[in-house]
């Protein structure tokens, strides 16, 4: 069984209300492949890990879209408890590289745009346009 079939599995679960359940997967997830995946993220089609997502967290208030890439020790991380408002959005098409985090503001939401790469390391705390790559601490553009 994949990390990413173990995490659909937990994140249905959980939108199914049997959230203990769910735990107990995301929790044989992580102690299998070393990572701490939401149950309450949201997942596109075509999700992939790089790295069976060695290290990789994800906030349960986190919408990935299709065919988004997370290479190893990404995290992406909500200001907020789980079920708030305030969330992480990546479009579809988005690549982000080897230990990157994408941070919220305090009780606040970020935005990736569809096509958007974020280099290995980068920190985003900030929306990303569409089709931008962004690299650095803080995440600039290139231009």
């Amino acid at each position: 069984m994949t990390t990413v079939r173990l995490w659909r599995w937990s994140s249905a679960l959980h939108r199914r209300g049997l959230r203990r359940l769910a735990r107990v997967v995301q929790r044989i997830n992580g102690f299998v492949y070393h990572n701490d995946l939401g149950a309450g993220a949201r997942l596109g089609s075509g999700v992939t890990l790089g790295h069976h997502g060695l290290g990789v967290v994800v906030h349960d208030n986190v919408v990935l879209g299709a065919r988004v890439h997370l290479w190893h020790n990404v995290t992406l991380a909500v200001r907020a408890k789980p079920g708030s408002e305030h969330r992480i959005v990546v479009g579809d098409d988005v690549m982000i590289g080897a230990g990157a985090t994408v941070i919220t503001p305090r009780l606040g939401s970020v935005h990736i745009g569809a096509g958007a790469r974020i280099g290995a390391g980068a920190v985003v705390t900030h929306d990303v346009p569409p089709g931008v790559t962004v690299v650095g601490v803080p995440a600039a553009q290139i231009p």
